[in-house]
């Protein structure tokens, strides 16, 4: 195989993950990124990022060759896979975009070429399912003709400080001389490195682990702030104490979605199930963090029946549809389980958020966002993701929301300040 010096990049898959991975390779050698949406191609040749991930200035600077000619890959020969892998209604693993990303490479494979994979997937997929589309569509031998490699990718929407070039970043591949040559590529880009993991299989199920624990621990967190709820204890105070601790881990409970949190404990399972063996712990994390949409927004409904018998009447307002705060992804939102739960009592709803597409949201999820000046005065309002914009207004925003400046107010995540709550307002959160 020839070194990294000779190698061209490509990148299949220009969402949150690939684009940036594209943007860093461009900056020491041309890169070729391809993607399958002609619409997405054309914004990005117009030098609009519309996930926020990559700015406008670095995007028009970059040294790619955005194509949705797959005949363009052919010009490469090391391929970097960053296609979603979500799951369906099932909560099963659905491989659809990474085996149809296999099978376009696969046209275009030639001896030599290495593919590496980011997208997560359960330990084996690369090797099983990933390599056979590939040898069925190149009619190469994997192993002996290319290579594969596989690299999770550690993408974080909306973080500007663990970036991809900023991270150190776990890179296989399934012998030591095609490992060496990803290596290699990679560090070109990683200020932090890489760390060499000793199979394909080890570095898949680290990458599904890195989110498994941090579901699990929010989900115990979410489960003591019902607790704590019940017993009339705040569980912000009951956190502060305990983190006096030196050895506590800092966890806060809220809703859990995402591309990544919200999934990948699913891909671990269903291996898992494959197997034989049914996962306790993992299962009850998801289904406690699957049910918290539904809690604060029965919790939100109890408080409004003490004060108002006919709920046909009231409105209540939601701030926030993404899945975390001051990014635009709304891909398997945490708030979508505070709206069908509104939606099944048939509660007037309105939901505005600054930074989601309102047009993706529709199609999406079938709701229609209300622009600021749009909005009407409600019973409540359920501050579900703690944008910037609402929180530099704080309570001046939720005040003027409420009717006679009186309401109930869900503060999901605790970041509205207490002490500065006006007096007529039923202040509730997790």
């Amino acid at each position: 195989m020839s070194t990294h010096i000779e190698r061209t990049i490509s990148i299949t898959g220009l969402g949150y993950v690939g684009l940036p991975v594209a943007v860093a390779f461009s900056k020491i050698k041309p890169v070729i990124g391809f993607d399958i949406d002609k619409e997405r191609i054309n914004e990005l040749i117009s030098g609009i990022d519309k996930t926020g991930e990559v700015s406008n200035s670095d995007l028009n600077s970059s040294n790619i060759k955005f194509t949705s000619d797959e005949k363009e890959l052919s010009k490469a020969n090391f391929h970097i896979i960053t296609v979603p892998t979500p799951v369906d209604d099932e909560n099963k693993p659905d491989l659809r975009c990474l085996l149809l990303a296999s099978k376009i490479i696969g046209k275009i494979l030639k001896k030599g070429d290495i593919v590496v994979y980011e997208s997560t997937v359960y330990p084996g997929a690369t090797e099983d399912e990933c390599a056979a589309v590939l040898i069925n569509e190149s009619g190469l031998q994997c192993g002996e003709d290319f290579f594969l490699g596989y690299s999770p990718e550690r993408i974080n929407p909306g973080d500007k400080n663990h970036t991809f070039e900023k991270v150190s970043k776990v890179v296989s591949a399934q012998d030591d001389t095609t490992l060496k040559i990803i290596a290699d590529i990679y560090s070109l880009v990683l200020g932090n490195g890489v760390y060499k993991a000793p199979s394909i299989k080890v570095a898949e199920a680290a990458k599904i682990i890195e989110n498994t624990q941090r579901d699990l621990n929010i989900a115990l967190v979410n489960e003591l702030a019902i607790l704590f709820d019940k017993m009339g204890i705040d569980t912000h105070e009951v956190l502060q104490a305990a983190s006096t601790k030196w050895n506590f881990l800092q966890f806060v409970p809220g809703l859990v979605g995402g591309h990544c949190i919200g999934v990948d404990p699913y891909y671990l399972t269903y291996k898992s199930a494959l197997l034989g063996y049914s996962p306790q712990v993992i299962l009850a994390g998801r289904n406690i963090n699957n049910s918290v949409g539904k809690y604060i927004a029965n919790r939100v409904i109890a408080e409004l029946i003490k004060t108002n018998n006919n709920l046909n009447n009231i409105i209540i307002t939601v701030l926030g549809i993404t899945f975390k705060e001051n990014v635009s992804d709304i891909r398997n939102t945490g708030v979508m389980g505070i709206m069908e739960e509104l939606n099944h009592h048939n509660i007037n709803t309105q939901i505005h958020d600054p930074c989601a597409n309102s047009l993706d949201v529709e199609n999406e999820y079938q709701l229609v966002l209300t622009e600021h000046g749009s909005l009407k005065k409600s019973d409540a309002v359920i501050l579900a993701v703690p944008h910037n914009d609402f929180i530099k207004q704080g309570w001046n925003l939720i005040h003027n929301l409420l009717n006679d400046n009186t309401g109930i107010v869900y503060d999901v995540k605790g970041v509205l300040d207490r002490n500065k709550k006006p007096e007529k307002i039923n202040l509730l959160r997790l």
